[in-house]
């Protein structure tokens, strides 16, 4: 009887953590932007080559970092 109670909260942990990895939401929105004050409205200053957000157009001076902050 302890060996299946055990085991149907083990089950149900399982389930819901399964869930919630799941379900989590994605951070990232819809790089690379249109410009730099689509990113900064984001959030984002200083983004690297090689990041997802990062785009040549966004790094004036091309020195790797787009959308530096001032």
């Amino acid at each position: 009887m302890v060996f299946r109670v055990l085991w149907v909260a083990l089950a149900g942990m399982v389930v819901a953590v399964g869930v919630g990895v799941a379900g989590a939401p994605s951070a990232v929105a819809d790089p690379p932007y249109k410009n730099c004050a689509a990113a900064h409205a984001d959030g984002r200053y200083n983004i690297p080559r090689g990041d997802p957000a990062y785009s040549p157009k966004l790094d004036r001076d091309n020195d790797g970092i787009a959308c530096e902050a001032h």
